[in-house]
């Protein structure tokens, strides 16, 4: 499966989840168009031919600036008001702002220190930098990602005939790759002690857990695929969003937002 046809089916599972109705409808259509959206890059840079990019910054910048553009238009109409608005803005500010926003993004150590958009537009090019298998000039990290050192969106438990239990899995943020990590540590700070890593449930989301770290107050998402198969984690991550909410009201601070900014 190519990267445009993978960003497809994670718009085609957040449009059949959003058809099931529910409070997360708004979040699951605005995914949607995103996904579509990340698509479009990642197919515009699968027909610029091998190498599609180089993985430096500064030299891939001339081809991603008007992608970046044709990005932002998709978004300008986006179903979510304040995504809307920004893209435009960014738009106003011209090749030198975007330039100026996807160079602070590329090397910050979190996506967090930076703008959603600017994110959202690099995960179609990171994603191809790791389908190629060129690796990004990106600041490396202790605890995250082993590929671009990005920190995971969201983790996922996956039953493995090999270790009879399952598996803990971290997506990461920025190019999407999966990497296992051992079910007692923080992926942010390291933390092994595990009466500083409870983890929180809710009957009404029986799939999914809460991974939270007592030392450093941050938590990630996982979804249990042993409950239910069929989930993609990344998109399936919204329709638990008032486990998010909840968790923010209780102190804990989610390690990265999910695919949609929350």
């Amino acid at each position: 499966m190519t990267v445009a046809e993978e960003f497809g089916r994670r718009a085609a599972r957040a449009d059949a989840l959003a058809a099931e109705g529910g409070a997360a409808v708004p979040l699951l259509r605005f995914a949607g168009e995103l996904l579509r959206a990340q698509g479009r890059v990642a197919s515009a840079l699968a027909a610029g031919g091998p190498p599609p990019l180089s993985g430096s910054i500064a030299a891939d910048l001339p081809r991603l600036l008007p992608l970046q553009r044709a990005f932002l238009e998709l978004l300008r109409r986006s179903s979510a008001p304040e995504v809307a608005e920004e893209a435009g803005r960014l738009l106003e500010g011209g090749d030198e702002e975007g330039r100026r926003r996807l160079l602070a993004s590329w090397s910050a150590e979190a996506s967090g220190a930076s703008d959603f958009l600017s994110r959202a537009f690099l995960r179609p090019c990171l994603e191809t930098l790791r389908a190629a298998g060129h690796r990004p000039d990106r600041p490396p990290s202790d605890t995250g990602c082993p590929f671009c050192g990005g920190p995971p969106g969201v983790g996922f438990l996956r039953v493995e005939a090999e270790t009879h239990g399952a598996g803990r899995h971290l997506v990461c943020s920025f190019c999407g790759g999966e990497r296992a990590l051992e079910r007692i540590r923080c992926p942010g700070c390291g933390e092994t002690d595990p009466a500083k890593l409870p983890v929180f449930r809710s009957e009404r989301h029986p799939g999914v857990r809460l991974e939270a770290c007592e030392a450093c107050r941050r938590y990630v998402k996982a979804i249990d695929l042993g409950v239910d198969a069929r989930p993609l984690p990344e998109v399936d991550d919204l329709l638990s969003v008032a486990l998010d909410l909840w968790a923010q009201e209780e102190g804990w601070e989610r390690l990265e937002p999910g695919i949609a900014g929350v």
